[in-house]
């Protein structure tokens, strides 16, 4: 009988939080997808990064946001770029797809960059993102309590464009970046007398991060990514990862008075990662039973060419 009475309560809440999200008559803040894993996942934030890795590299990304809650968020990214011919130029595009209730979008993003050497080490990088973005809304899915002639008609592939811009520079040791993937503040939903918008705002972001040989078997890279977000809580990551004979990586990472994770990642090949993470929320929906924690997995592919020398995993 509790369980039941569980189930039903659950799914009643969630019913009513989408249909206030959907019938709210001001604009509400839009935030881009959120990884735990951004540091495998770094051209996601800033077109900047393409081809920063001096080699064709791809990655694909799925994450399970509160598993257990009904329309919680899912995310899948894939993404690849490199460095072209011209000394200098990279270019890269990615698929994003973003779920949330009777919600989906979708991004296709294309990045070009361009790298000056500051020193024998230093790179500088410049890039710009191009974007498409499609916006399905379901509303037939929602079980509507009063009837709302805004909310009869079901929204698919709505198109706007987009457009971002980055800079990162990096070392050896050390990376850093500031980037706005997307940078027109697009209104999305209904139009008219009485409209149902939500306004796709600028997400600004730093990232950061630094990679210590504390022995001949173990590195350790601290990094930062902070977001943005007009009409949104200021989010901070803080994340520490240890990677033990080229292979093994150990990691536990902080979200800013919202989760707690834990992540694994296995270097198959100096060109195969894989990587896992899981987050638990410090926050009352952290406490809900109805809330299992995030999941986040990624596998990324370099295609590199050693021509007989082996090549260390690059640890960024």
């Amino acid at each position: 009988m509790i369980p039941n009475l569980r189930k039903t309560a659950r799914k009643l809440g969630v019913m009513l939080a989408l249909l206030f999200m959907a019938t709210i008559q001001n604009a509400i803040a839009q935030q881009d997808s959120q990884y735990t894993q951004y540091m495998y996942n770094t051209v996601s934030v800033n077109p900047a990064y393409a081809g920063s890795r001096g080699h064709i590299s791809t990655a694909l990304l799925h994450r399970s946001q509160w598993v257990g809650l009904d329309g919680a968020p899912t995310t899948q990214t894939f993404n690849i770029h490199s460095p072209i011919g011209y000394r200098g130029v990279g270019l890269g595009a990615s698929i994003v797809n973003d779920k949330i209730g009777p919600t989906s979008e979708t991004y296709v993003d294309i990045d070009f960059s361009y790298t000056v050497y500051t020193s024998s080490e230093g790179r500088l990088s410049f890039g710009l993102k191009g974007s498409a973005h499609l916006l399905d809304v379901r509303f037939s899915e929602l079980n509507q309590f009063t009837t709302d002639n805004s909310l009869q008609n079901d929204i698919e592939n709505k198109f706007s464009p987009n457009f971002g811009a980055g800079v990162y520079y990096h070392t050896k040791k050390f990376y850093a970046g500031l980037s706005v993937p997307r940078i027109l503040q697009t209104l999305h939903f209904q139009e008219g007398s009485d409209p149902t918008t939500a306004q796709e705002q600028m997400n600004f972001y730093l990232i950061t991060g630094y990679v210590w040989d504390l022995n001949d078997n173990t590195k350790f890279k601290p990094t930062l990514l902070t977001k943005l977000v007009t009409g949104a809580p200021l989010q901070v990551d803080i994340s520490a990862n240890f990677m033990f004979s080229e292979k093994f990586i150990l990691g536990a990472a902080y979200r800013w008075d919202a989760a707690v994770s834990g992540m694994v990642g296995f270097n198959i090949s100096n060109k195969f990662l894989i990587g896992l993470a899981y987050d638990r929320e410090v926050t009352e929906l952290g406490k809900a039973v109805f809330n299992s924690g995030s999941f986040e997995a990624i596998l990324r592919y370099d295609f590199i060419s050693t021509k007989g020398n082996l090549k260390s995993p690059r640890f960024f």
